[in-house]
């Protein structure tokens, strides 16, 4: 509860001290519709077979309310067709006021600034894959939204720029493994209401060191407990922690622009012991692992956006891989790597045509069959994908 107070104190401090009085006059409100939609078809070859599928009508709509010059309403949400069945999400829904320059407060359920990925990359038109990176998402090690309240804000220092986030939420759950054994150890980050009363902390620092901000390096910090209360998990807790690099940056030599983007995250959960699945009984009726996974992927790409050629200065070449490592002995214990080329075409800034292939390893994992030792899979993507 300290740390909560220290945030809340702050906030009201600022709010005092900057926040004018409102003037008499109403005003000005303004109303914005804005979103993403993607189709297109996958292909996945595996050892068991293949699986091809058209996939489509997947559409995000994002709804933006601004009154005056320092409040704003944002929600978007999600509209998506998953094995026949119509899916209706509420990705994030939050009000948003500016204090000051260096300062706005935001509250309800928002993307959170762990790393870059999941705040800023994710959508369809804008991540330049069709896929994830492993790990990374709504089921992976690592959160990518939560409820609560943040400060967020950015100021300049000398020639350089630095940004940051400090933020409160319910936090993750700790999956005890009652329902199901084989997740036991597992953070459930879709958490929308506390099951205790220790509020999660966290929180951003980026640094952009050149006077261009074509780079920018950042480390994220997320903590609290995660168990039940009243439970014989109330003690355990969570940490983790992101590290994220970006640099972006037209290169006359190369006749085109560079991106490069990595990020890499751990999440470490404190020790605690499971009740073991009926079919393992025999052995042992609790077990326990060191709870560590770790994330990671690193992206290349390059738009040879200066040639003369109206075509080729459309196209881009990218490359991306990734990895996670989930704990040994967990029930969900698994380790992966995806290695993904991809080709895209830029209809307009906001519109783009992907075709990806990706070859993927992976050996483990609470769905894998017992001693089927490692997996190997390729896959085909070709997406098109637009924001409005």
């Amino acid at each position: 509860m300290k740390k909560i107070s220290i945030i809340i104190c702050v906030g009201l401090l600022i709010i005092g001290g900057t926040v004018n009085a409102q003037e008499s006059k109403p005003a000005k409100t303004q109303f914005m519709v804005r979103g993403y939609g993607h189709a297109g078809m996958d292909y996945l070859k595996t050892e068991q077979g293949k699986d091809v599928s058209y996939i489509g009508s997947a559409f995000a709509p994002i709804f933006l309310f601004k009154q005056g010059n320092r409040f704003m309403f944002e929600t978007e949400l999600e509209f998506e067709l998953q094995d026949n069945q119509l899916e209706i999400g509420l990705e994030y829904a939050n009000l948003m006021y500016v204090l000051n320059k260096y300062v706005t407060v935001r509250a309800g359920k928002f993307l959170l600034p762990f790393g870059t990925f999941m705040e800023r990359l994710h959508p369809a038109w804008i991540n330049r894959l069709s896929t994830k990176p492993l790990g990374f998402g709504h089921d992976g090690i690592s959160p990518a939204s939560g409820i609560g309240i943040e400060l967020r804000g950015a100021a300049p220092i000398g020639s350089t720029t630095i940004n940051y986030s400090i933020y409160t939420t319910n936090g993750p759950r700790l999956k005890d493994g009652s329902i199901e054994p084989e997740e036991a150890g597992m953070l459930n980050f879709e958490n929308y209401t506390d099951n205790n009363n220790n509020k999660a902390v966290g929180g951003r620092i980026g640094y952009l060191p050149l006077s261009n901000s074509s780079m920018e390096l950042g480390v994220s910090y997320y903590t609290g407990k995660v168990g039940d209360k009243e439970s014989i998990y109330e003690d355990v807790s969570a940490n983790l922690w992101a590290y994220d690099f970006s640099y972006v940056k037209q290169i006359s030599a190369l006749k085109g622009v560079v991106d490069i983007k990595a990020q890499y995250n751990q999440t470490s959960v404190s020790d605690a012991y499971y009740l073991a699945a009926e079919e393992t009984r025999d052995t042992a009726t609790v077990f326990t692992f060191d709870n560590y996974s770790n994330a990671y992927y690193g992206q290349l790409s390059y738009r040879p956006s200066m040639v003369g050629n109206g075509f080729l200065k459309n196209l881009e070449f990218i490359g991306r891989y990734s990895r996670l490592q989930t704990p040994e002995g967990a029930g969900w214990e698994s380790t992966q790597t995806e290695t993904t080329v991809g080709l895209n075409y830029w209809i307009s800034w906001r519109q783009v045509i992907k075709i990806n292939y990706g070859f993927i390893t992976s050996e483990g994992g609470h769905d894998a069959e017992e001693g089927a030792g490692e997996q190997k899979s390729n896959s085909l993507f070709v997406h098109w994908a637009i924001g409005f």
